[in-house]
């Protein structure tokens, strides 16, 4: 019995999902499953980039299929880039999948479930679906006019049958769940396992040890950090209202690492307000303990209409180095609550001014209690968001799904 994973993005991506997919995938045949991994040849950020067709990482088989190479850069592109996916994909997974099988389908492109199943059931394979969002309802939310009307609803039509055909659908959140559970009525069927960050590699650095303060030049400042994609699903209107406000301050300082479809705007902003802020590329994977514990405190953001379609993995990052996180968004959506559960920071409206920086005045002026929620933090990532919680969680699911037993509990 063969586990096969696809997804658009793989090692050596640095995206989410990719790096998600990669500890699972590598963890798994560490035990000895035969695991491969249906993928492209680009990068997230790099469509050009020409990655081998085949080759094995960490034990697992990696097949990687030619497709159209637009890029993010527009809608008519990115749709070319799924369509050729889809098709590529499809072919290499009627060669691979041999009855009995796993096929695990993510979220990238958005409606691979629907060709996953297809070839699973003509293969008689096990599907479980491995929902990062809900697609189309986030492009809806989005303002995508593709995904609105009755073509909206016919695509939600199709990633519904391909969900209530499957073995399992793994969402990150019960929000998600919930979200899911009144569009399907396999509700069984439905497990959530949030996403991680490894524990090991991820621990808490003291800001003066950290080599990148002094490289970067923020010795001696309150250092305001958001770390990773910079999309149209965060709201970042009040942090840069927040950063314009607090510009006198020349002891507070905005770091942006990451890029996205707000960057541009973002960096344009800060040089015409000059704001104090600084902007950083993605960093490697090895440094990412020291990127992401620059930052004395974290920022994280999600606009409210988004909640249970999608879940920010950056929290678990921030949460494993020990740093507070001020979350903007809803405070009972998933993040919130953590937060206000656990005390490791604050959460504000979307478009809160005052309670943005409020909270970040805080945290500075009372350095006791920035290192107790980051304490807080790290405590609450220890008991619930560690790699080795969601792996051994996976592993089960899967057993489960092989023996063809019901719903992990």
């Amino acid at each position: 019995m063969k586990i096969i994973f696809v997804n658009r993005f793989y090692a050596p991506d640095h995206s989410a999902t990719s790096q998600m997919l990669t500890d699972l995938a590598s963890a798994l045949a560490a035990g000895g499953a035969d695991v491969h991994v249906v993928t492209s040849r680009q990068r997230y950020d790099d469509p050009a980039a020409s990655l081998p067709a085949q080759e094995v990482i960490d034990g697992v088989a990696v097949h990687r299929v030619r497709t159209s190479a637009f890029g993010r850069g527009n809608l008519l592109g990115r749709s070319f880039d799924y369509l050729s996916f889809y098709f590529s994909a499809a072919i290499a997974l009627f060669r691979l999948v041999r009855a009995g099988d796993i096929v695990v389908a993510k979220t990238d492109p958005p409606l691979i479930s629907v060709p996953v199943g297809w070839v699973a059931r003509i293969r008689r394979a096990r599907q479980v679906n491995w929902l990062q969002d809900l697609f189309p309802e986030i492009a809806t939310e989005l303002g995508v006019k593709l995904a609105q009307g009755r073509f909206g609803r016919l695509l939600a039509w199709w990633r519904d049958r391909s969900l209530k055909v499957a073995s399992r659908n793994v969402v990150l959140s019960h929000s998600m769940q919930d979200r899911l559970a009144a569009r399907i009525t396999e509700a069984k069927t439905i497990v959530v396992i949030q996403n991680w960050a490894d524990g090991s590699a991820l621990r808490p650095i003291r800001p003066d040890l950290n080599p990148l303060r002094a490289e970067w030049g923020l010795e001696d400042k309150f250092v305001v950090g958001y770390s990773g994609n910079m999309g149209r699903a965060h709201e970042f209107q009040t942090i840069i209202d927040a950063a314009v406000a607090l510009r006198e301050q020349r002891d507070i300082v905005f770091l942006f690492i990451g890029g996205g479809a707000q960057q541009a705007r973002l960096a344009e902003v800060a040089a015409q307000r000059q704001i104090n802020a600084l902007f950083k590329p993605y960093q490697p994977r090895a440094m990412l303990a020291q990127s992401l514990g620059v930052a004395d405190v974290h920022l994280v953001s999600l606009r409210p209409a988004l909640e249970g379609l999608v879940v920010p993995s950056k929290f678990y990052g921030i949460t494993a180095v020990g740093r507070p996180a001020i979350f903007i968004g809803d405070k009972e959506g998933d993040i919130g609550k953590i937060i206000g559960t656990a005390t490791c920071g604050f959460t504000v409206r979307e478009g809160d001014l005052a309670g943005l920086i409020d909270a970040i005045r805080t945290l500075r002026d009372d350095s006791a209690l920035c290192a107790r929620m980051g304490c807080n933090a790290r405590r609450v990532f220890d008991e619930s968001f560690d790699k080795a919680i969601a792996i051994d969680k996976w592993r089960r699911l899967l057993d489960e799904v092989a023996r063809g037993e019901g719903a992990l509990r």
